[in-house]
């Protein structure tokens, strides 16, 4: 069994979350580390990996991060971001 915090887990978690909306559709970070873990506590721990894979799905650009609106680096993002398809977008 792949541990959740896993980076190809993590990956493949934001991917599947967003194949499953609309194309121009978003989601929260937390989502995806709430879809991993089971209790607050697990999917709080489990955020960095969530936004240590999103910057690796941007560095791809299968996915965009955005703040209000606007694409921005997550390394750079302070306070709450969304996840959304980006130009290479591909369901896992």
């Amino acid at each position: 069994m792949t541990a959740p915090d896993a980076p190809a887990c993590v990956e493949a978690t934001i991917l599947r979350l967003l194949a499953e909306r609309e194309a121009q559709a978003s989601i929260c970070p937390s989502e995806v580390a709430r879809a991993l873990g089971d209790d607050e506590a697990a999917w709080r721990a489990l955020m960095p990996a969530v936004r240590d894979a999103a910057a690796r799905l941007v560095q791809a650009r299968r996915i965009e991060v955005t703040q209000r609106q606007r694409t921005v680096r997550i390394e750079d993002a302070k306070g709450p971001v969304r996840l959304r398809r980006g130009e290479r977008f591909d369901a896992p």
